[in-house]
């Protein structure tokens, strides 16, 4: 599995912008608690990933050396009448527009500042890709909707999370991450309905050096399988291991270890 196109994540910005849409308007409860992100509503949850992909627009397009303030970012919090769906929507459909405008515009080796030491907009257009797959995930579950993900948008989403961790344990002495530490252990990460040539299957290892990781398909202290975007999702902690549509062999507290201390998202 290797990167998709810069072209390929403006594509699927726009294409997930456009799923959220249909969140938006298929007459859920915008007051509605999203269950894998308690702490906020469905309208909540949409306004926070349109106010972020306004504020990549805005870094990608002037070529931001440092990070922008939020306030800086026009429109950043949405429009001013909450609960309305209509004005929530056509906000959303300016915000995508204007960050897929400016990665499009800039191309993937564009300076910009980022938060993970790779500075250019090719770095913002996978991150946004994957930030508007998962909290699509979480306002699609909240309103009882089916999901789904492209395979290969799916995979690149589980290579990004293992490549932050393992950035997060190069960088950030006081991370969750260092407590994984120990003797070895190891998580193997099955998809089910995947070619081969996806290549979206993992081996996670665990030992005193910390954590390590590359695809492939080997026996494991614990391993989660099931259909790829499931397997995204719970390893996103979008649905919890009991989920009948995955399944957890071996060392079940191994994979709860590692959800609880190799966070993100």
């Amino acid at each position: 599995m290797t990167r998709l196109a810069h072209e390929r994540y403006c594509d699927e910005i726009a294409h997930q912008v456009r799923q959220l849409r249909a969140v938006v308007t298929s007459g859920t409860d915008l007051s509605r608690t999203v269950p894998t992100t308690p702490d906020w509503s469905v309208e909540q949850l949409v306004r926070h990933l349109g106010g972020a992909l306004r504020w990549v627009a805005l870094m990608v397009r002037t070529g931001a050396e440092k990070e922008v303030p939020e306030e800086d970012v026009p429109g950043f919090e949405g429009p001013e009448a909450r609960g309305d769906a209509a004005a929530l929507d056509a906000w959303l459909v300016e915000s995508g527009d204007l960050v897929v405008s400016a990665l499009r515009a800039a191309g993937p080796d564009a300076p910009v500042w980022s938060w993970a030491g790779t500075d250019d907009a090719g770095f913002w257009a996978r991150r946004m890709t994957h930030e508007v797959t998962v909290h699509r995930a979480d306002a699609t579950l909240a309103a009882g909707l089916p999901y789904e993900v492209a395979p290969e948008v799916a995979a690149d989403a589980v290579d990004e999370w293992l490549e932050i961790v393992m950035w997060a344990q190069r960088t950030l002495p006081g991370d969750a991450v260092h407590g994984l530490r120990g003797p070895l252990r190891t998580i193997h990460l099955h998809a089910t309905d995947t070619p081969p040539d996806l290549n979206a299957e993992y081996l996670i290892r665990l030992d005193e050096d910390g954590v390590s990781w590359r695809h492939g398909h080997e026996k494991a202290t614990v391993a989660l399988r099931g259909p790829l975007t499931w397997v995204l999702l719970a390893f996103y902690r979008r649905i919890p291991l009991d989920d009948p549509r995955i399944e957890v062999l071996g060392e079940r507290a191994l994979l709860e270890t590692w959800l609880e201390r190799a966070t993100f998202g």
